[in-house]
């Protein structure tokens, strides 16, 4: 095979921050997470259509970004767990919060985020990224993985409904 006639693409991965790293916001706790992620959803998408948000973090817990993933219905958004994880290793997070919201106002996560918070914690695992917390948003406030003790890294097995 003849090399010398083939383009062969260039991928390049580079993070070019726009300001200093130390004046960065720090989310150090679940509230200032929610915080951030409030300020960056749209108040017509919150009660309206189901979205999925990733915060991206660097090791020192400064926000390097929040990136919106997913966009569904009204009870329900598709999550592909390959572009989450795609997402932080682009931009080389060492943490990351996950985030969605519930247009219809409950708080309570459903079984369906319990098996996508085991599963992103998994994959993350894998990957030498932290995952410190899976937040459910709604107009009336959040319910966070990490305040109800549903954030343990080490769990080989899921149990639904406890």
């Amino acid at each position: 095979m003849e090399t010398s006639s083939i383009l062969i693409p260039e991928i390049e991965l580079t993070y070019k921050p726009s300001r200093r790293l130390s004046s960065l916001p720090e989310v150090t706790e679940p509230e200032d997470a929610y915080k951030l992620f409030t300020a960056s959803w749209a108040r017509d998408k919150l009660e309206f259509v189901e979205q999925f948000k990733v915060m991206l973090l660097n090791n020192g817990n400064r926000l390097l970004g929040i990136c919106q993933l997913f966009t569904g219905g009204v009870r329900r958004t598709t999550i592909d767990i390959k572009l989450v994880m795609v997402t932080a290793i682009k931009t080389s997070t060492q943490k990351m919060i996950v985030a969605h919201n519930h247009p219809g106002g409950s708080l309570l996560p459903s079984d369906a985020d319990i098996i996508l918070t085991h599963k992103l914690l998994r994959a993350a695992n894998i990957l030498d990224i932290d995952l410190l917390d899976h937040l459910i948003l709604s107009a009336e406030g959040y319910y966070s993985f990490l305040e109800h003790g549903k954030m343990n890294r080490n769990e080989p097995f899921l149990t639904i409904n406890e």
